[in-house]
């Protein structure tokens, strides 16, 4: 290769492998809600164990609870609010939602649905039971 100054086979950078992660600024801080308001009130999840669930799994600069000073995860009764400071991909988050729903086998009653920009809801899927009325009075 005349011309390039080839690099010592020892300090090539690889592929994809970077320096950390960008930070943002105060203003540009991104700010996801989560609201479980439905299924908490009907007692069949706890938000407390999603909060957890969540600390444990979100993943900042490829390691688990690595959070630092970057990422702020807080509830607020039946909410969940991150802050972060470093880019955070709100469909990770419904990633972790539904793989949450399916480890407790929530996942057939309910969907993550985005209420706002940036928030994400859990709602029931609403199942139309009018097949199985007119079933009923068919057979009386």
């Amino acid at each position: 290769m005349p011309g390039k100054a080839a690099n010592a086979p020892g300090k090539q950078s690889l592929k994809g492998k970077r320096s950390g992660v960008k930070k943002l600024g105060k203003k540009n801080q991104i700010k996801l809600v989560l609201d479980c308001s439905h299924p908490v009130e009907d007692g069949i999840m706890n938000c407390a164990d999603f909060e957890k669930y969540l600390q444990e799994r979100i993943k900042v600069g490829g390691k688990t609870s690595n959070f630092g000073n970057d990422v702020q995860l807080k509830r607020d009764k039946t909410k969940i609010n991150l802050t972060s400071n470093v880019p955070f991909s709100k469909r990770y988050l419904k990633y972790l939602t539904k793989k949450y729903l399916k480890k407790n086998n929530l996942r057939d009653w309910l969907r993550v649905v985005a209420s706002a920009k940036d928030s994400y809801e859990l709602r029931y899927f609403q199942i139309n039971n009018d097949e199985s009325d007119n079933e009923d009075e068919d057979n009386a």
